[in-house]
């Protein structure tokens, strides 16, 4: 059925998809300060963009409250697609560079090596 509609396929690798995800992953964390940048100014963009929605003042203010918290968890979902793009380039090289089998291990490597930054950035701060 599905055929019928889609007359070419997608091969999706799951070790693809397995090492775009720890890569990604990986960057997320070991960026923190660059992820919660990005998610600021998406949410910055989400409230600017649904302002001009509203031609009454009063309607904008009676919801603000719900429509903040629901632009801010866009901005959260919506900013690892920055990570995932560049996580799939460090895949790729990876991929190139010293072949299929070392991406997944580099990327498990990348994300305990970022896990462990992380919190060794959030423990100096405190």
């Amino acid at each position: 059925m599905l055929t019928e509609i889609f007359p070419f396929k997608f091969a999706l690798d799951a070790t693809v998809i397995a090492g775009v995800s720890l890569w990604s992953l990986a960057l997320y964390l070991g960026f923190s300060p660059v992820s919660e940048w990005v998610i600021e100014q998406l949410n910055r963009w989400f409230n600017f963009a649904e302002r001009s929605l509203y031609t009454s003042a009063e309607e904008f203010d009676r919801t603000r409250a719900g429509r903040e918290a629901q632009n801010s968890f866009y901005a959260s979902l919506f900013s690892i697609v920055p990570f995932f793009l560049v996580g799939a380039l460090c895949n790729y090289g990876v991929e190139i560079g010293l072949g299929r089998s070392w991406a997944i291990s580099m990327g498990i490597i990348a994300c305990i090596g970022s896990g462990v930054y992380e919190l060794g950035r959030r423990d100096s701060r405190s």
